[in-house]
Protein backbone atom coordinates (compact mmCIF):
# COMPACT_ATOMS: atom_id res chain seq x y z
CA UNK A 1 0.00 0.00 0.00
CA UNK A 2 1.26 3.42 -1.20
CA UNK A 3 1.83 5.74 2.12
CA UNK A 4 1.06 9.69 0.96
CA UNK A 5 3.91 10.52 3.78
CA UNK A 6 6.67 8.17 2.74
CA UNK A 7 5.93 9.51 -1.10
CA UNK A 8 5.98 12.84 -0.22
CA UNK A 9 9.09 12.32 1.73
CA UNK A 10 10.80 10.37 -1.03
CA UNK A 11 9.71 13.09 -3.78
CA UNK A 12 11.26 15.96 -1.07
CA UNK A 13 14.48 13.58 -0.99
CA UNK A 14 14.71 13.84 -5.59
CA UNK A 15 14.35 17.38 -5.42
CA UNK A 16 16.82 17.99 -3.19
CA UNK A 17 19.38 15.93 -4.68
CA UNK A 18 22.42 17.95 -5.85
CA UNK A 19 21.93 18.28 -9.52
CA UNK A 20 18.10 18.72 -9.46
CA UNK A 21 18.23 21.56 -6.69
CA UNK A 22 21.03 23.27 -9.04
CA UNK A 23 19.13 23.27 -11.60
CA UNK A 24 16.16 25.11 -9.66
CA UNK A 25 18.62 27.82 -8.12
CA UNK A 26 19.39 28.75 -11.50
CA UNK A 27 16.46 28.46 -13.60
CA UNK A 28 14.91 30.60 -10.31
CA UNK A 29 17.57 33.22 -10.32
CA UNK A 30 17.16 34.12 -13.70
CA UNK A 31 13.24 34.66 -12.77
CA UNK A 32 11.76 31.56 -14.42
CA UNK A 33 9.38 28.94 -13.41
CA UNK A 34 10.71 25.41 -12.89
CA UNK A 35 9.13 22.07 -12.04
CA UNK A 36 9.90 18.27 -11.67
CA UNK A 37 7.30 16.91 -13.67
CA UNK A 38 6.08 13.40 -14.83
CA UNK A 39 7.37 10.22 -14.63
CA UNK A 40 10.22 11.07 -12.36
CA UNK A 41 7.32 12.67 -9.70
CA UNK A 42 5.19 9.39 -9.91
CA UNK A 43 8.40 7.11 -9.96
CA UNK A 44 9.41 9.30 -6.85
CA UNK A 45 6.76 8.47 -5.15
CA UNK A 46 5.99 5.01 -5.52
CA UNK A 47 9.75 4.15 -4.56
CA UNK A 48 10.46 3.31 -7.87
CA UNK A 49 14.02 4.38 -9.36
CA UNK A 50 13.89 7.11 -10.73
CA UNK A 51 16.20 7.17 -14.38
CA UNK A 52 15.46 10.31 -16.53
CA UNK A 53 15.10 13.71 -14.97
CA UNK A 54 12.50 15.85 -16.67
CA UNK A 55 11.36 19.30 -16.16
CA UNK A 56 8.82 21.91 -17.36
CA UNK A 57 9.48 25.97 -17.34
CA UNK A 58 8.03 28.92 -18.42
CA UNK A 59 11.23 29.75 -20.40
CA UNK A 60 11.70 29.41 -23.93
CA UNK A 61 14.09 27.27 -25.57
CA UNK A 62 16.56 29.98 -25.89
CA UNK A 63 16.03 31.00 -22.35
CA UNK A 64 16.31 27.49 -21.31
CA UNK A 65 19.73 27.15 -22.91
CA UNK A 66 21.01 30.73 -22.23
CA UNK A 67 20.51 29.25 -18.24
CA UNK A 68 21.53 25.42 -19.08
CA UNK A 69 24.88 26.03 -21.45
CA UNK A 70 27.07 27.04 -17.81
CA UNK A 71 25.79 24.37 -15.84
CA UNK A 72 26.50 21.59 -18.56
CA UNK A 73 29.03 20.11 -20.28
CA UNK A 74 26.66 18.85 -23.20
CA UNK A 75 23.32 20.31 -24.50
CA UNK A 76 21.64 19.63 -27.39
CA UNK A 77 18.27 20.81 -28.93
CA UNK A 78 16.89 18.12 -30.81
CA UNK A 79 13.65 18.53 -29.59
CA UNK A 80 13.76 22.48 -30.23
CA UNK A 81 10.60 22.29 -32.62
CA UNK A 82 8.81 21.20 -29.52
CA UNK A 83 10.17 23.50 -26.57
CA UNK A 84 12.93 20.47 -25.24
CA UNK A 85 16.24 20.86 -24.41
CA UNK A 86 18.55 18.53 -23.06
CA UNK A 87 21.70 18.43 -21.05
CA UNK A 88 24.18 16.49 -19.08
CA UNK A 89 24.46 18.66 -15.74
CA UNK A 90 27.30 17.73 -13.02
CA UNK A 91 26.95 18.77 -9.25
CA UNK A 92 28.57 17.67 -5.73
CA UNK A 93 27.35 15.77 -3.16
CA UNK A 94 27.60 16.68 0.70
CA UNK A 95 30.97 14.66 0.40
CA UNK A 96 32.06 16.44 -2.48
CA UNK A 97 32.06 13.70 -4.76
CA UNK A 98 31.11 14.41 -8.45
CA UNK A 99 27.63 13.45 -9.54
CA UNK A 100 26.44 13.47 -13.15
CA UNK A 101 23.08 13.36 -14.75
CA UNK A 102 21.04 14.03 -18.25
CA UNK A 103 18.07 15.81 -17.89
CA UNK A 104 15.48 17.26 -20.56
CA UNK A 105 13.64 20.55 -20.01
CA UNK A 106 10.84 21.37 -22.30
CA UNK A 107 8.37 24.80 -22.34
CA UNK A 108 5.13 24.62 -21.05
CA UNK A 109 2.99 23.27 -24.27
CA UNK A 110 -0.60 23.63 -25.21
CA UNK A 111 -0.62 21.63 -28.37
CA UNK A 112 -3.50 21.02 -30.68
CA UNK A 113 -4.51 18.72 -33.04
CA UNK A 114 -6.53 17.75 -35.25
CA UNK A 115 -8.19 14.25 -35.08
CA UNK A 116 -6.69 12.82 -38.13
CA UNK A 117 -3.37 12.64 -38.13
CA UNK A 118 -0.91 12.50 -35.01
CA UNK A 119 0.63 15.69 -36.01
CA UNK A 120 0.15 18.60 -33.75
CA UNK A 121 0.10 22.08 -34.02
CA UNK A 122 3.46 22.80 -31.55
CA UNK A 123 2.20 25.56 -29.71
CA UNK A 124 3.87 26.71 -26.15
CA UNK A 125 1.75 27.04 -23.54
CA UNK A 126 1.26 29.87 -20.09
CA UNK A 127 0.98 27.88 -17.41
CA UNK A 128 1.74 24.41 -15.69
CA UNK A 129 -1.79 23.64 -15.27
CA UNK A 130 -2.49 24.03 -18.79
CA UNK A 131 0.29 21.74 -19.78
CA UNK A 132 -0.28 19.34 -17.22
CA UNK A 133 -4.04 18.91 -18.58
CA UNK A 134 -2.51 17.80 -22.10
CA UNK A 135 -0.72 14.65 -20.56
CA UNK A 136 -1.67 11.32 -21.14
CA UNK A 137 -2.69 10.05 -17.46
CA UNK A 138 -3.44 12.01 -14.40
CA UNK A 139 -0.29 9.76 -12.55
CA UNK A 140 1.94 11.37 -15.12
CA UNK A 141 0.00 14.69 -14.83
CA UNK A 142 1.73 15.91 -11.02
CA UNK A 143 4.07 18.50 -11.40
CA UNK A 144 6.51 19.90 -8.19
CA UNK A 145 7.51 23.29 -8.24
CA UNK A 146 10.84 24.29 -7.89
CA UNK A 147 12.99 25.35 -5.55
CA UNK A 148 8.98 26.25 -3.61
CA UNK A 149 8.82 22.53 -3.29
CA UNK A 150 4.92 22.37 -4.15
CA UNK A 151 2.94 19.74 -5.41
CA UNK A 152 0.57 20.86 -8.29
CA UNK A 153 -1.83 18.54 -8.93
CA UNK A 154 -4.87 19.60 -11.25
CA UNK A 155 -6.21 16.17 -11.89
CA UNK A 156 -5.91 14.47 -8.61
CA UNK A 157 -3.25 12.37 -9.76
CA UNK A 158 -1.92 11.52 -6.30
CA UNK A 159 -5.35 10.27 -5.13
CA UNK A 160 -5.25 7.55 -8.35
CA UNK A 161 -1.55 6.55 -7.60
CA UNK A 162 -2.44 6.17 -4.16
CA UNK A 163 -5.30 3.92 -5.20
CA UNK A 164 -3.54 2.12 -8.62
CA UNK A 165 -6.04 3.91 -10.57
CA UNK A 166 -5.24 4.50 -14.48
CA UNK A 167 -7.14 7.58 -15.78
CA UNK A 168 -6.85 10.23 -18.00
CA UNK A 169 -6.74 14.18 -16.83
CA UNK A 170 -9.30 14.47 -19.94
CA UNK A 171 -12.06 12.75 -21.08
CA UNK A 172 -10.59 9.09 -22.09
CA UNK A 173 -11.93 9.76 -25.81
CA UNK A 174 -10.44 13.09 -25.74
CA UNK A 175 -7.18 12.24 -24.48
CA UNK A 176 -6.74 8.90 -27.12
CA UNK A 177 -8.03 10.97 -29.56
CA UNK A 178 -5.27 13.50 -29.33
CA UNK A 179 -2.66 10.37 -29.25
CA UNK A 180 -4.22 7.31 -29.85
CA UNK A 181 -0.62 5.82 -29.02
CA UNK A 182 -1.84 6.80 -25.51
CA UNK A 183 -4.13 3.53 -25.69
CA UNK A 184 -0.51 1.26 -26.06
CA UNK A 185 0.41 3.09 -23.09
CA UNK A 186 -2.19 2.50 -20.62
CA UNK A 187 -1.39 -1.37 -21.28
CA UNK A 188 2.91 -0.61 -20.64
CA UNK A 189 1.41 1.00 -17.46
CA UNK A 190 -0.87 -1.66 -16.48
CA UNK A 191 2.00 -3.89 -16.58
CA UNK A 192 4.70 -1.50 -15.71
CA UNK A 193 3.25 0.10 -12.41
CA UNK A 194 0.63 -2.61 -11.46
CA UNK A 195 -2.28 -0.28 -11.81
CA UNK A 196 -5.73 -0.96 -13.21
CA UNK A 197 -7.37 1.56 -15.88
CA UNK A 198 -10.90 2.64 -15.38
CA UNK A 199 -13.49 1.97 -16.69
CA UNK A 200 -14.16 4.74 -18.63
CA UNK A 201 -10.51 4.54 -20.02
CA UNK A 202 -11.25 0.80 -20.99
CA UNK A 203 -14.22 1.46 -22.48
CA UNK A 204 -12.80 4.20 -25.00
CA UNK A 205 -9.83 1.86 -25.60
CA UNK A 206 -12.52 -0.23 -27.18
CA UNK A 207 -14.19 2.43 -28.76
CA UNK A 208 -10.87 4.11 -30.49
CA UNK A 209 -9.02 0.84 -30.82
CA UNK A 210 -8.90 1.17 -34.64
CA UNK A 211 -7.52 5.08 -34.62
CA UNK A 212 -4.02 3.71 -33.77
CA UNK A 213 -4.13 2.79 -37.61
CA UNK A 214 -3.25 6.83 -37.78
CA UNK A 215 0.13 6.17 -35.36
CA UNK A 216 3.42 5.49 -37.55
CA UNK A 217 4.13 1.83 -36.85
CA UNK A 218 8.00 3.00 -35.75
CA UNK A 219 5.78 4.20 -32.34
CA UNK A 220 3.53 1.44 -32.35
CA UNK A 221 6.89 -0.72 -32.41
CA UNK A 222 8.15 1.47 -29.59
CA UNK A 223 5.43 1.06 -27.46
CA UNK A 224 4.85 -2.80 -27.52
CA UNK A 225 9.52 -3.09 -26.97
CA UNK A 226 8.46 -0.78 -23.56
CA UNK A 227 5.80 -3.04 -22.84
CA UNK A 228 7.27 -6.22 -22.98
CA UNK A 229 10.29 -5.12 -21.61
CA UNK A 230 8.59 -4.80 -18.30
CA UNK A 231 9.40 -6.90 -15.07
CA UNK A 232 5.29 -8.37 -15.95
CA UNK A 233 3.98 -7.94 -19.19
CA UNK A 234 1.13 -10.08 -18.92
CA UNK A 235 -1.33 -7.18 -17.69
CA UNK A 236 -0.76 -5.40 -20.63
CA UNK A 237 -0.95 -8.49 -23.23
CA UNK A 238 -4.42 -8.91 -21.19
CA UNK A 239 -5.95 -5.29 -21.64
CA UNK A 240 -4.27 -5.10 -25.54
CA UNK A 241 -6.60 -8.60 -26.49
CA UNK A 242 -9.45 -7.61 -23.90
CA UNK A 243 -9.74 -4.03 -25.97
CA UNK A 244 -8.78 -5.35 -29.08
CA UNK A 245 -6.26 -3.16 -29.82
CA UNK A 246 -3.89 -6.35 -30.35
CA UNK A 247 -5.67 -7.07 -33.39
CA UNK A 248 -4.36 -4.55 -34.80
CA UNK A 249 -0.87 -4.69 -33.28
CA UNK A 250 -0.59 -8.71 -32.72
CA UNK A 251 -3.18 -9.83 -34.01
CA UNK A 252 -1.31 -13.52 -33.79
CA UNK A 253 -1.95 -12.90 -29.65
CA UNK A 254 -6.35 -13.03 -29.85
CA UNK A 255 -5.68 -15.72 -32.63
CA UNK A 256 -4.53 -18.21 -29.54
CA UNK A 257 -7.81 -18.14 -28.38
CA UNK A 258 -9.00 -21.32 -30.10
CA UNK A 259 -12.57 -22.73 -29.33
CA UNK A 260 -12.89 -25.59 -27.40
CA UNK A 261 -15.93 -28.86 -27.96
CA UNK A 262 -16.97 -31.29 -25.93
CA UNK A 263 -15.53 -34.01 -27.90
CA UNK A 264 -11.69 -32.70 -28.65
CA UNK A 265 -10.01 -30.76 -25.61
CA UNK A 266 -6.78 -29.04 -25.95
CA UNK A 267 -4.63 -26.61 -23.64
CA UNK A 268 -5.61 -23.36 -23.61
CA UNK A 269 -3.05 -21.91 -26.07
CA UNK A 270 -3.33 -18.14 -25.49
CA UNK A 271 -3.28 -19.00 -21.52
CA UNK A 272 -0.28 -21.24 -22.03
CA UNK A 273 1.70 -18.24 -24.01
CA UNK A 274 1.35 -16.19 -20.77
CA UNK A 275 2.72 -18.43 -18.73
CA UNK A 276 5.91 -19.38 -21.23
CA UNK A 277 6.13 -15.36 -20.99
CA UNK A 278 5.86 -15.31 -17.39
CA UNK A 279 8.47 -18.26 -17.37
CA UNK A 280 10.68 -17.04 -19.59
CA UNK A 281 11.46 -13.83 -17.57
CA UNK A 282 11.46 -15.66 -14.45
CA UNK A 283 14.57 -17.81 -16.02
CA UNK A 284 16.04 -14.89 -17.42
CA UNK A 285 16.16 -13.20 -14.30
CA UNK A 286 17.33 -16.19 -12.93
CA UNK A 287 20.42 -17.04 -15.08
CA UNK A 288 21.04 -13.15 -15.98
CA UNK A 289 20.30 -10.98 -12.87
CA UNK A 290 20.66 -7.37 -12.90
CA UNK A 291 20.71 -7.22 -16.93
CA UNK A 292 19.19 -5.57 -19.38
CA UNK A 293 15.22 -7.18 -20.41
CA UNK A 294 16.12 -10.02 -23.45
CA UNK A 295 13.52 -8.64 -25.79
CA UNK A 296 14.32 -11.83 -28.14
CA UNK A 297 13.60 -14.20 -25.36
CA UNK A 298 10.28 -12.27 -24.56
CA UNK A 299 9.04 -12.25 -27.66
CA UNK A 300 9.75 -15.36 -28.98
CA UNK A 301 8.06 -16.86 -25.58
CA UNK A 302 5.15 -14.83 -26.24
CA UNK A 303 4.66 -15.50 -30.05
CA UNK A 304 6.30 -19.59 -30.12
CA UNK A 305 2.70 -21.01 -30.39
CA UNK A 306 1.36 -18.65 -33.39
CA UNK A 307 1.31 -21.23 -35.54
CA UNK A 308 -1.10 -23.60 -34.08
CA UNK A 309 -4.48 -21.88 -35.09
CA UNK A 310 -3.43 -22.48 -38.67
CA UNK A 311 -1.91 -26.32 -37.99
CA UNK A 312 -4.73 -27.46 -35.83
CA UNK A 313 -6.17 -30.74 -36.52
CA UNK A 314 -8.97 -32.71 -35.01
CA UNK A 315 -8.34 -36.43 -34.62
CA UNK A 316 -10.18 -39.52 -33.81
CA UNK A 317 -10.54 -40.03 -30.08
CA UNK A 318 -11.16 -36.27 -29.15
CA UNK A 319 -7.27 -35.48 -29.32
CA UNK A 320 -5.99 -32.28 -31.06
CA UNK A 321 -2.71 -32.03 -33.51
CA UNK A 322 -0.66 -28.64 -34.48
CA UNK A 323 1.72 -30.41 -36.33
CA UNK A 324 4.39 -28.47 -37.87
CA UNK A 325 3.17 -25.43 -36.07
CA UNK A 326 6.58 -24.79 -34.87
CA UNK A 327 7.64 -24.04 -38.96
CA UNK A 328 4.30 -22.32 -39.49
CA UNK A 329 4.66 -20.26 -36.48
CA UNK A 330 8.32 -19.16 -37.53
CA UNK A 331 7.15 -18.23 -40.63
CA UNK A 332 4.41 -15.97 -39.04
CA UNK A 333 6.00 -14.39 -36.19
CA UNK A 334 8.81 -13.01 -39.56
CA UNK A 335 6.25 -11.40 -41.16
CA UNK A 336 4.61 -10.12 -38.29
CA UNK A 337 8.12 -8.46 -36.91
CA UNK A 338 9.03 -7.01 -40.36
CA UNK A 339 5.44 -5.34 -40.65
CA UNK A 340 6.40 -4.05 -37.10
CA UNK A 341 9.73 -2.81 -38.45
CA UNK A 342 11.58 -4.82 -36.03
CA UNK A 343 15.21 -4.76 -36.89
CA UNK A 344 16.90 -7.94 -38.95
CA UNK A 345 18.76 -9.50 -36.16
CA UNK A 346 15.41 -9.66 -33.80
CA UNK A 347 13.45 -11.03 -36.62
CA UNK A 348 16.11 -13.55 -37.72
CA UNK A 349 16.78 -14.28 -33.98
CA UNK A 350 13.36 -15.09 -32.45
CA UNK A 351 11.89 -17.03 -35.74
CA UNK A 352 15.04 -19.44 -35.09
CA UNK A 353 13.73 -20.09 -31.80
CA UNK A 354 10.33 -20.45 -32.80
CA UNK A 355 11.68 -22.78 -35.06
CA UNK A 356 13.42 -24.89 -32.81
CA UNK A 357 11.28 -24.81 -29.53
CA UNK A 358 10.10 -28.34 -29.98
CA UNK A 359 13.54 -30.07 -30.74
CA UNK A 360 14.26 -30.75 -27.32
CA UNK A 361 11.07 -33.01 -27.06
CA UNK A 362 12.27 -35.98 -28.43
CA UNK A 363 15.43 -35.57 -26.09
CA UNK A 364 12.99 -36.64 -23.18
CA UNK A 365 11.54 -40.02 -25.28
CA UNK A 366 15.22 -41.65 -25.23
CA UNK A 367 18.53 -39.97 -24.77
CA UNK A 368 20.35 -38.55 -27.86
CA UNK A 369 23.87 -39.94 -29.43
CA UNK A 370 26.52 -37.41 -29.14
CA UNK A 371 26.02 -36.65 -32.81
CA UNK A 372 21.78 -35.56 -31.95
CA UNK A 373 23.51 -33.56 -28.79
CA UNK A 374 26.00 -31.65 -31.30
CA UNK A 375 23.85 -30.83 -34.02
CA UNK A 376 21.34 -28.98 -31.48
CA UNK A 377 24.20 -27.00 -30.29
CA UNK A 378 24.99 -26.23 -34.15
CA UNK A 379 21.48 -25.63 -34.92
CA UNK A 380 21.31 -22.95 -32.07
CA UNK A 381 24.20 -21.28 -32.20
CA UNK A 382 24.50 -18.25 -30.16
CA UNK A 383 20.88 -18.73 -29.62
CA UNK A 384 21.50 -21.82 -27.31
CA UNK A 385 21.39 -20.15 -23.69
CA UNK A 386 17.75 -18.53 -25.02
CA UNK A 387 16.78 -21.79 -26.71
CA UNK A 388 17.38 -23.43 -23.10
CA UNK A 389 15.64 -21.11 -21.22
CA UNK A 390 12.45 -20.70 -23.89
CA UNK A 391 12.41 -25.05 -23.50
CA UNK A 392 12.15 -24.98 -20.13
CA UNK A 393 9.39 -21.97 -19.92
CA UNK A 394 7.66 -24.01 -22.38
CA UNK A 395 6.97 -26.82 -19.52
CA UNK A 396 3.56 -25.33 -18.18
CA UNK A 397 1.41 -28.99 -17.63
CA UNK A 398 0.19 -29.34 -14.09
CA UNK A 399 1.57 -32.81 -14.26
CA UNK A 400 3.85 -32.64 -11.10
CA UNK A 401 5.37 -36.00 -12.43
CA UNK A 402 5.78 -34.80 -16.25
CA UNK A 403 6.86 -31.06 -15.46
CA UNK A 404 9.77 -33.29 -13.28
CA UNK A 405 10.53 -35.71 -16.10
CA UNK A 406 11.05 -32.62 -18.66
CA UNK A 407 13.16 -31.03 -16.15
CA UNK A 408 15.35 -33.81 -15.04
CA UNK A 409 15.57 -34.26 -18.63
CA UNK A 410 16.70 -30.63 -19.73
CA UNK A 411 18.94 -30.96 -16.54
CA UNK A 412 20.50 -33.81 -18.51
CA UNK A 413 21.14 -32.53 -21.94
CA UNK A 414 22.86 -29.34 -20.51
CA UNK A 415 24.89 -31.50 -18.47
CA UNK A 416 25.70 -33.26 -21.61
CA UNK A 417 26.30 -30.04 -23.55
CA UNK A 418 28.70 -28.73 -21.26
CA UNK A 419 30.90 -31.94 -20.84
CA UNK A 420 31.22 -32.09 -24.72
CA UNK A 421 31.58 -28.72 -25.15
CA UNK A 422 34.12 -28.95 -22.38
CA UNK A 423 35.91 -31.86 -25.15
CA UNK A 424 35.53 -30.44 -28.09
CA UNK A 425 34.86 -26.87 -28.28
CA UNK A 426 31.45 -27.41 -29.20
CA UNK A 427 31.07 -23.70 -29.92
CA UNK A 428 32.72 -23.70 -32.92
CA UNK A 429 32.67 -26.75 -34.32
CA UNK A 430 34.14 -27.21 -38.23
CA UNK A 431 35.14 -29.86 -40.15
CA UNK A 432 38.95 -31.36 -39.62
CA UNK A 433 40.19 -29.81 -42.71
CA UNK A 434 38.76 -26.39 -44.43
CA UNK A 435 38.40 -25.74 -47.77
CA UNK A 436 41.75 -25.09 -48.86
CA UNK A 437 42.97 -28.10 -47.59
CA UNK A 438 40.10 -30.13 -49.38
CA UNK A 439 41.41 -28.08 -52.54
CA UNK A 440 44.65 -29.72 -52.08
CA UNK A 441 43.87 -33.41 -50.88
CA UNK A 442 41.33 -33.85 -53.58
CA UNK A 443 43.34 -32.04 -56.52
CA UNK A 444 40.02 -29.77 -57.33
CA UNK A 445 39.74 -26.06 -58.08
CA UNK A 446 37.46 -23.68 -55.89
CA UNK A 447 34.06 -24.69 -56.78
CA UNK A 448 30.81 -26.81 -55.65
CA UNK A 449 32.37 -30.00 -55.27
CA UNK A 450 34.29 -28.05 -52.59
CA UNK A 451 31.39 -27.07 -50.75
CA UNK A 452 29.96 -30.52 -51.08
CA UNK A 453 32.84 -32.07 -49.55
CA UNK A 454 33.20 -29.38 -46.66
CA UNK A 455 29.57 -30.18 -45.69
CA UNK A 456 30.05 -34.06 -45.59
CA UNK A 457 32.91 -33.67 -43.24
CA UNK A 458 31.31 -31.23 -41.13
CA UNK A 459 28.15 -34.02 -40.92
CA UNK A 460 31.15 -36.26 -40.49
CA UNK A 461 32.51 -34.38 -37.55
CA UNK A 462 29.09 -34.22 -35.79
CA UNK A 463 28.35 -37.97 -36.01
CA UNK A 464 31.90 -38.83 -34.88
CA UNK A 465 33.51 -35.79 -32.99
CA UNK A 466 37.01 -34.76 -33.82
CA UNK A 467 38.72 -37.20 -36.28
CA UNK A 468 42.53 -35.75 -36.44
CA UNK A 469 43.95 -34.93 -39.78
CA UNK A 470 45.13 -37.67 -40.84
CA UNK A 471 41.76 -39.82 -40.64
CA UNK A 472 39.77 -36.91 -41.87
CA UNK A 473 41.83 -37.09 -45.12
CA UNK A 474 41.57 -40.95 -45.08
CA UNK A 475 37.59 -40.49 -45.36
CA UNK A 476 37.40 -37.91 -47.60
CA UNK A 477 39.38 -39.42 -50.26
CA UNK A 478 37.57 -42.91 -49.47
CA UNK A 479 33.93 -40.79 -49.94
CA UNK A 480 35.20 -39.05 -53.06
CA UNK A 481 36.35 -42.02 -54.90
CA UNK A 482 33.02 -43.68 -54.54
CA UNK A 483 31.17 -40.33 -55.19
CA UNK A 484 33.09 -39.97 -58.57
CA UNK A 485 32.95 -44.25 -59.38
Amino acid sequence: MVSMADSLARLGALAQSPIVARLAEAFDAAGFEFSLVGGPVRDAMLGREVHDLDFTTNASPDEILAVIAPLSDAHWDIGREFGTIGARVSARDASGAALTDQVEITTYRADAYDGVTRKPVVAFGDTLESDLARRDFTVNAMALRLPQMALVDPSTGVEDLLAGILRTPSTADVSFGDDPLRMLRAARFAAQLGFTPSDDTVEAMRRRADSLSIVSIERVQGELTRLLCTDSPRAGIQLLVDTGLADLVLPEIPALRLEVDEHHHHKDVYEHSLTVLDQAIDYEKQRHPGTPPDLTLRMAALLHDIGKPATKKLESGGTVTFYHHDVVGAKLAKKRLTALRYDNDTIKNVSRLIELHLRFFGYSEGAWSDSAVRRYVRDAGPLLERLHMLTRADVTTRNRRKADRLGFAYDDLEQRIAELREQEEMDAVRPDLDGNRIQEVLGIPPGREVGEAYRWLLELRLDNGPLGEEEAIRRLRAWWAERSA
